[in-house]
């Protein structure tokens, strides 16, 4: 008699060490610890698989998952968001207070927009943004200002009452409390992933451990944006569609990306035939971002404006494609402009450009063999939003973080990427540092930057590939009867409306709802 095994099985989720198939001895019969609950990592990434060897190696095969009373799957990746942010603030501490003399913001790589903006908007003498600053920003992001000076502000009082407490400049009491709300949504966003991953908890850790979140948590406010969309997100995988609009609409009214979540959702559930709730979380959405904007436009109309007004007259920033072409053909689109002049060329062809890219997302997502999965086109979409815009300043790809780990959740290739972000901060800085002053010229620079274009779009192209062979989809061959851990009403929901295909894979697919027919 030979032991049942325990092991991994073929109508098992993939993965596990392989069990053997030598003979051996009898041993009393026992009860066989249940399978796991959730993927492994250690038996299904390579990259886990070799990193465990530091700790002892791959997951046991008798190992039992699902009994721990406290460092859960979210416990310990809370806990790698807080050791990664601490690293974050041990980086930007030099810039911290504000004395950036010997352009230190650039020699030490800590650059950050909070400590000027300080300044330059009046936040040191308590003017609040809007009211008695234009601030370039949505009104959320301001708002997000305001209330960091606010309680940098009240704790200045504080210590100034109590003497025993320490006492800090005020920017750089502004600038702590701004990275203490800044870490308190990068802990939302690990949150959000982790419940929108499904039987992949662990995947909330390739946020968690992101060298992108170590980078870019305390460069500017976009934390504010992507934990209100990865909440929405996770709202809308909980069917909550009322409340995944109004916190995307909150998104919108930080960053106006999250738009592009809506947009998504609408095609999806437009070929499920689900756009009832796609509409609630529309209408949930417009609402919000009125409540938000309206008292501002009204209060102060041509301060609200500044967001849109400026957006339209800034001219092609450094790391995007549009910089690296006007330099090599200064005569390209609008050529030469004037001080305050609008690229109104440019303008138009990033919108035609970005139009025909929404189109494609459309067709793509109407066409595939399978619904595709949700975080698969907003990763898309959000990310052709950023390689044709005009504008892509280095902390915008913190956009794409959990969109990126939800779509495709491999640490190779997601590493590889964000290495290539890290290149692109560490050039920008040195660029501004200036090639007379030890830093670089704008040649290497600007490598740089398409060698991290050129992976964005390589990763994209894995995706795509995913879409159009949902065999190859790691999220929906990893557990049986996945469809869509974040789809909410799509999760398993038939498809009503497909594009007509020519040709239809046949190919055996995990997924609860029927395959759509040939039209």
């Amino acid at each position: 008699m030979t032991a049942p095994s325990t092991g991994p099985s073929s109508d098992l989720p993939e993965g596990g060490p392989a069990v053997s198939a030598r003979p051996v001895p009898p041993v009393p019969r026992v009860a066989a610890p249940p399978w796991p609950d959730r993927v492994v990592p250690s038996w299904t990434d390579p990259v886990v698989t070799q990193a465990s060897e530091a700790v002892g190696g791959p997951w046991g095969r008798h190992a039992v998952t699902g009994r721990a009373l406290f460092w859960t799957p979210l416990r310990v990746c809370l806990l790698f968001t807080v050791a990664v942010l601490a690293l974050a603030w041990a980086k930007q501490a030099p810039c911290a207070d504000g004395n950036w003399t010997g352009s230190k913001q650039y020699t030490h790589l800590c650059y950050n927009d909070a400590v000027p903006l300080f300044g330059i908007h009046g936040l040191d003498e308590g003017a609040v943004p809007y009211l008695d600053s234009a601030v370039e920003y949505p009104v959320l992001t301001g708002g997000l200002m305001q209330l960091a000076a606010v309680i940098a502000r009240g704790w200045d009082d504080l210590v100034a009452g109590l003497g025993p407490l320490p006492e800090a400049t005020p920017v750089l009491s502004f600038y702590v409390v701004t990275c203490l709300l800044l870490s308190a949504l990068a802990l939302l966003v690990t949150r959000g992933v982790l419940g929108l991953a499904g039987r992949r908890p662990w995947d909330a850790a390739m946020v968690a451990l992101s060298p992108l979140l170590l980078v870019h948590a305390f460069t500017n406010w976009d934390l504010l944006a992507v934990a209100l969309t990865t909440l929405g997100m996770w709202a809308w995988a909980r069917r909550h569609p009322v409340l995944a609009g109004v916190l995307v609409g909150l998104g919108v009214a930080a960053k106006l990306y999250p738009v592009i979540v809506l947009g998504v959702l609408f095609v999806l559930c437009l070929r499920a035939g689900q756009l009832r709730p796609w509409l609630s979380t529309t209408v949930a959405a417009g609402l919000a971002w009125l409540a938000v904007n309206l008292p501002i436009a009204v209060l102060a109309p041509e301060n609200w404006a500044r967001f849109f007004t400026f957006s339209d007259v800034r001219p092609a920033n450094p790391e995007s494609i549009w910089a690296i072409a006007l330099h090599s053909f200064p005569e390209f689109l609008d050529g030469p402009l004037a001080e305050g002049e609008a690229p109104s060329v440019l303008n138009a062809t990033v919108a035609v450009l970005l139009l025909l890219c929404a189109a494609g997302v459309a067709w793509l997502a109407l066409a595939a063999p399978l619904r595709p999965r949700l975080p698969q086109l907003a990763f898309l979409l959000v990310a052709a939003f950023l390689l044709l815009n005009k504008v892509w300043s280095p902390q915008y790809s913190l956009w794409l973080l959990p969109l990126a780990v939800l779509a495709r959740p491999r640490w190779r290739s997601l590493l590889l990427w964000q290495a290539t972000e890290a290149l692109v901060w560490a050039t920008t800085l040195l660029y501004y540092l200036g090639a007379d002053n030890r830093g670089i010229g704008v040649e290497w620079f600007y490598l740089s930057v398409v060698v991290r274009d050129v992976v964005v779009v390589a990763l994209m192209a894995l995706v795509v590939r995913e879409v159009w062979q949902p065999d190859a989809d790691l999220v929906r061959r990893s557990w049986p009867g996945t469809d869509d851990p974040a789809g909410g009403v799509l999760d398993g929901a038939p498809d009503r409306w497909v594009l007509p295909r020519r040709l239809t894979l046949r190919r055996s697919a995990p997924h609860r709802g029927p395959l759509p027919s040939p039209s």
